[in-house]
């Protein structure tokens, strides 16, 4: 995991409560930044998740331990 991915999930969870008091006090400005920034929480989350992703080698390229590779 890493900080894209940490920081998206905190916007998300942040995001959701503003949309929620939004809500809740009938303020239309406090709702609309919360779903923007749960948005942007997503997209954060996965460009993270890509960057995880890429960084780590599929399962079928980790050789195994004792096993021989061959060409």
């Amino acid at each position: 995991m890493n900080k894209q991915r940490i920081q998206g999930a905190i916007d998300q969870a942040v995001g959701g409560a503003k949309s929620e008091i939004g809500k809740m006090t009938g303020n239309l400005g406090t709702q609309v930044e919360g779903a923007a920034q749960q948005v942007k929480g997503k997209a954060e989350s996965a460009v993270g998740k890509l960057k995880d992703n890429l960084a780590t080698p599929p399962a079928s390229d980790v050789p195994r331990s004792g096993s021989i590779l061959r060409p």
